[in-house]
């Protein structure tokens, strides 16, 4: 199909799936969700993964339509959010500790750690709610007749075929996920998600029980002593994430934001994300006013790529089953683990002891033969991490850190101290030490590296806000690798920082990014190291005209120093307006690369537990439109269409993912109803 025909057939199918929201209601009040644009602006896309993005999404999405109970909230509840300081976390636990229930969100500026925006971001996931003297379990008729039940369904329909839609996948072209979760109070949830990628089988082949994949979930909360109980699929952080962490990383402008604080939070996994979670059971039991105790079992099945012997070359955390051989590495093996957490808190001061232990039923086994640089990856069937952590928090500074070690007595450390030296500025360094022989296949932390191993950096940040209209982030992060790591031969270093700056007065927010990334590697001879320099700035202006309208204006370039000089530039322009009971927003936006490497990434408004942060290269245009209608307070509709015409190609992509053709159109189509 040629693109003079493709694109007027997307536009009609894009006008017949807008057509239910023309329908009127008199009660519902469409929101902007702002923090959507807060979140795009903390995050850098350069070092941040799509499974993270999806995660912290999902995480923050659900918060805002079930928010927390702020008069009964735990600190490991608001921990949860990844844009609070540990300084801002203790404020407000230890306001409501020392001066009782809230009788107003507004209450919130008297805690002091707390600034305006984090105050006005705060307010979208949280919700007055009783003090904890009223803590009781209702009965199983006041559950079923007070607990809320959310049952949404989503479809992206691509108005084109992939070379494997015709040929090679097993499935139709179409993209489906079903999400349904109940919810009491804060005390009670359980859901179930089921999701289908673009070509995998739907109730055929090894898919016979329908969708590819099923997240499921049952959790309780304050039950006595059992501050929280989750059943199914769930996610767990312990300490600082080197023995364990099955939550995500938001970057490192997000690790500014948040003053590197860490969280030991356990929550559940209700997402479409078919890798990172743990299934079986996990629970914390405050044992005493000090004590705390989390522990966890597991057991699921992970993909692999198997060596002709039937150990494990590679596990797979993509999720695909499309074709033949995707579907033949699914579920090929299994992971059990077990351990837990013993904390200790005491005012300003705490400790803890992790551990975590982890026996696969085939052998991992990665090739080691002409690849150097797996010399020292995982390898066996059994694994153990322990690890101490400790850390101090008052109203001005935070410390914390953690020391882990594996079975092989390797070490991993981290730590990061935090001062909010005044009102207006604040400061933050980081250090992490990774030997080489140090593996942890369920841990992550921070760092240059994808994963806890071969690194040893340090991270320094500063924000200050000169003024009220102003405020100026500053970060610079040295990482050096020991040991030898993919494309480099020798031991290299990488030099990271970034500078932003944002003004907002009236109806006017500017802002201005600059990120300057330097990383070694090989030069075509593998003789010596050379830099790889990237650099990427941004300039954006948002005009508020009315509570009603808001437009925004972005320009991104890039660059790229390596065996060539490669540039690339976006300008882009976003209008969102909302009504009553009707919400919408377009964009457009022109692009012209040079190349993958100096490729451009956006923000674009998508429905919902959805974030959309596409990727553009070569030249072309972009361009979007979403409506939203809330029909009474039960039920939404949403839909978007969008268009990305390429002017340098006639074919995107290659493989089975060949779209013959410079135009590729999408529609998503969202229902979600609330009884």
């Amino acid at each position: 199909m040629n693109k003079d025909i493709r694109l007027p057939r997307c536009l009609m199918l894009a006008a017949l799936l807008c057509l239910p929201l023309l329908q009127p209601s008199a009660t519902a009040q469409a929101q902007l969700r702002s923090w959507e644009a807060a979140l795009y602006d903390v995050m850098g896309a350069e070092d941040v993964t799509d499974e993270a993005v999806e995660q912290a999404y999902d995480l923050l999405c659900e918060l805002e339509t079930q928010p927390l109970n702020i008069n009964r909230i735990t600190r490991e509840e608001l921990e949860q959010l990844p844009f609070l300081t540990a300084q801002q976390v203790e404020g407000i636990v230890e306001y409501v500790y020392r001066y009782g229930p809230l009788k107003s969100l507004g209450e919130l500026q008297m805690v002091t750690a707390l600034d305006a925006r984090r105050r006005l971001l705060l307010e979208h996931f949280v919700a007055l709610g009783e003090g904890p003297e009223m803590r009781r379990w209702q009965s199983a008729a006041d559950i079923a007749r007070y607990g809320h039940s959310e049952l949404t369904a989503t479809g992206h329909i691509p108005a084109y075929n992939r070379r494997g839609d015709d040929n090679g996948y097993l499935g139709y072209k179409y993209k489906h996920w079903v999400k349904y979760q109940f919810s009491y109070a804060d005390r009670l949830r359980f859901g179930l998600t089921g999701s289908q990628d673009a070509g995998e089988p739907f109730f055929t082949s090894r898919n016979r029980l329908g969708y590819d994949h099923y997240s499921y979930y049952i959790q309780l909360r304050h039950v006595g002593r059992l501050e929280a109980l989750n059943l199914g699929m769930y996610r767990l952080q312990l300490g600082m994430g080197l023995t364990l962490n099955t939550h995500f990383l938001l970057g490192k402008q997000a690790t500014l934001q948040s003053l590197g604080r860490s969280t030991s939070a356990l929550r559940a996994h209700s997402s479409r994300s078919a890798a990172g979670y743990l299934q079986g059971a996990a629970a914390i039991v405050r044992l005493s006013d000090h004590w705390r105790l989390t522990a966890f079992a597991s057991y699921r099945p992970v993909d692999a790529t198997l060596n002709d012997d039937g150990t494990v070359r590679t596990l797979l955390t993509d999720g695909y089953h499309r074709t033949p051989t995707e579907m033949e590495k699914k579920n090929n093996t299994h992971q059990t683990a077990a351990g837990g957490a013993l904390a200790w808190r005491r005012g300003r001061w705490n400790a803890g002891i992790n551990a975590v232990y982890l026996y696969q039923d085939r052998d991992l086994k990665p090739q080691k033969a002409n690849t150097p640089y797996r010399r020292y990856a995982a390898e066996g069937n059994h694994f153990l991490n322990v690890s101490a952590s400790y850390g101090y928090v008052d109203h001005r500074w935070a410390l914390s850190g953690e020391t882990a070690v594996n079975r092989d007595g390797a070490i991993a450390a981290i730590h990061s101290a935090s001062l909010t030296a005044t009102e207006t500025l604040s400061l933050m360094v980081l250090h992490r030490y990774y030997d080489k022989r140090y593996t942890a296949l369920l841990g992550q932390s921070f760092g240059e590296n994808t994963s806890v191993s071969n690194e040893h950096g340090l991270y320094v940040g500063a924000t200050w806000q000169p003024r009220r209209t102003w405020q100026l982030q500053w970060y610079a992060d040295y990482a050096h690798f020991p040991y030898l790591r993919y494309g480099i031969s020798m031991p290299s270093d990488a030099f990271d920082t970034m500078l932003a700056a944002q003004y907002a007065a009236g109806r006017w927010t500017l802002g201005g990014r600059y990120r300057l990334h330097i990383r070694q590697h090989d030069d075509e001879r593998h003789v010596y190291v050379i830099n790889r320099t990237e650099h990427r700035a941004r300039l954006s202006a948002t005009y508020a005209a009315s509570s009603q309208w808001l437009l925004r204006m972005q320009a991104d370039g890039s660059a790229s120093y390596y065996r060539q000089s490669e540039h690339g530039w976006m300008v882009s322009a976003r209008g969102e307006w909302r009504g009553r009971w009707l919400r919408g927003s377009g964009t457009v936006g022109y692009f012209h690369t040079d190349s993958y490497e100096t490729r451009i990434y956006q923000y674009e408004p998508t429905v919902l537990y959805n974030f959309s942060f596409p990727m553009y290269y070569g030249e072309g245009i972009r361009y979007a439109l979403l409506l939203r209608a809330d029909i009474g307070r039960w039920a939404m509709v949403t839909a978007k269409v969008g268009i990305t015409d390429y002017f340098d190609r006639d074919a995107i992509s290659s493989g089975l993912q060949r779209i013959d053709g410079s135009s590729a159109c999408d529609v998503d189509v969202q229902l979600r109803i609330r009884f």
